[in-house]
């Protein structure tokens, strides 16, 4: 099998997006100028005027807080089906946001309608880290990796019809989000409902610089259209709302492209349920990639799509195997430590009952515990996954041999040395108390669900200990968000 049988290149991606773009454009009227390059004509502004001004033939925001509002010639401009254009700039650390569906009012952040966030680098403000980037429908369809740069003009297209929102950074469609047929209601009560209104840009703060320029826009017939079936409101739905809604990085970075599963298929179950992805790709000893030309290949094969990319690290000779500038060309590096040498000097693979030989359960345990100190002190990872896995012969001892004391050793390596801890959905790993304690200790965590085969899987028991042990965004590792990934530090 040649290393890159397994995963399909993102350039369908482009195709498919346009194709929907272009159902969309089949009805409608011409397309409408909403600044003309040179006066504020038509706009409003509300809390800080002076936040908004006509520059180089483009409308900067700069300045305190503020939110521009269309109005039109007659002060009454209303959209509801519709096709929405415009060419976005950003400085570092900027944050704004186009709003649609919206009204004017006079100060605070608009509270009808919707937003789509313009947000590729802002850092901390306060005790705040925005984790919804340039793309997200927010807090309701979230994307979570940098999609664009800053200083380079990129565009934003949001199409509205009926029950259906799509979103396009480019021609990448980031967002396709089928409003129920039934109001949904959260902890922070009932969920936005689509209608119409009129379109806001967002100044969010003095440290945030971004101009607009080629705002249109083009009314779309009223009926519906709307393209499938509505989704089903059960309360996995619900508790996926209300994560989004509090700013909770609901992603799956362990999934592979295995048993035919493509990407097409992985950005589709993103864009249905809402859960962000990390690709990742096996590397090491025995493995479709054992050198730095395949990882640059498999990076190069996913450039453009809109998920994180992962090489996971396999085995302990993986160091040996792959260079610095190869974990650099990734987003993040994991490993478990389901492979390891024994005390008798054997590799020996966990998985695989007929390579485990473990003796006195003790002494294994021992053993096992002091190589996964090693590997979180030692190998430039930035996630440990499948953690306190146990070969099937003590499997149903798991609570009782991975003691208080064990636990607390690999705890503590973890929190020493900046490693997270996933919370793997297949092994439902690691246990409640070992979150609990990890939490206390200031270990950031990571979801994963380690599919082997076509099959996604589900976050479950994920989102059951998100719950339990009250996990936030603060407990949460982003790569290249949160922190910086330790694998491009050493």
């Amino acid at each position: 099998m040649k290393p890159l049988d397994w995963i399909s290149n993102a350039a369908p991606l482009l195709a498919a997006g346009m194709a929907s773009l272009a159902a969309a454009q089949a009805a409608g009227e011409d397309w409408q100028e909403l600044f003309d390059g040179q006066t504020l004509a038509g706009w409003r502004a509300a809390e800080n005027p002076a936040s908004f001004r006509v520059v180089d033939g483009t409308l900067a925001c700069v300045g305190p807080r503020a939110h521009l509002f269309y109005e039109g010639t007659d002060g009454r401009a209303e959209f509801r089906n519709f096709e929405f254009s415009v060419d976005v700039l950003t400085w570092p650390g900027a944050n704004s946001g186009v709003f649609f569906h919206t009204g004017y009012q006079e100060t605070g952040w608009p509270s009808q309608g919707f937003e789509v966030q313009v947000n590729n680098s802002q850092k901390q403000h306060g005790n705040y880290l925005e984790l919804k980037k340039t793309g997200s429908l927010y807090g309701i369809r979230n994307v979570h990796k940098q999609l664009v740069r800053d200083g380079e003009w990129f565009r934003l297209h949001i199409v509205v019809r009926g029950p259906r929102v799509q979103v396009r950074v480019d021609d990448l469609l980031v967002v396709d989000y089928r409003e129920p047929d039934v109001e949904v209601r959260t902890a922070r009560g009932p969920l936005k409902r689509l209608g119409q209104g009129t379109f806001a840009l967002q100044c969010h703060d003095p440290e945030s610089k971004v101009r607009y320029r080629n705002l249109r826009v083009r009314r779309l017939a009223d009926q519906a259209g709307a393209e499938g079936p509505a989704p089903v409101v059960d309360a996995g739905y619900v508790r996926r709302v209300e994560l989004a809604e509090s700013n909770f990085p609901l992603i799956n970075l362990h999934a592979h492209l295995k048993g035919g599963l493509t990407l097409t298929e992985v950005l589709d179950d993103w864009r249905r349920t809402g859960i962000n992805y990390g690709i990742a790709f096996n590397c090491g000893l025995g493995f479709p990639i054992t050198n730095d030309a395949g990882v640059f290949e498999a990076v190069e094969a996913l450039k453009g799509a809109p998920v994180f990319v992962a090489m996971q690290a396999e085995g302990r000779e993986w160091m040996n195997l792959f260079s610095a500038e190869a974990r650099r060309r990734v987003d993040y590096v994991f490993t478990d430590s389901m492979t390891f040498t024994d005390a008798r000097g054997k590799r020996t693979r966990l998985w695989i009952p007929a390579e485990v030989e473990v003796g006195d359960p003790e002494a294994f345990m021992e053993h096992l515990v002091d190589q996964t100190v090693h590997i979180l002190s030692q190998e430039p990872i930035d996630i440990y996954v499948n953690p306190t896995f146990l070969p099937e012969v003590i499997a149903g001892r798991h609570d009782a041999l991975w003691t208080e004391s064990r636990m607390r050793r690999v705890i503590d390596a973890a929190a020493r040395h900046g490693v997270a801890v996933e919370i793997n959905a297949r092994y439902r790993l690691p246990s409640e108390r070992f979150i609990r304690l990890a939490k206390a200790a200031g270990v950031k965590f990571t979801f994963g669900t380690n599919n082997g085969g076509r099959e996604l899987g589900d976050l479950d028991y994920c989102l059951e200990m998100q719950q339990k042990c009250d996990l936030a965004w603060q407990d949460m590792f982003v790569p290249g968000v949160t922190a910086p990934a330790r694998a491009h530090r050493q």
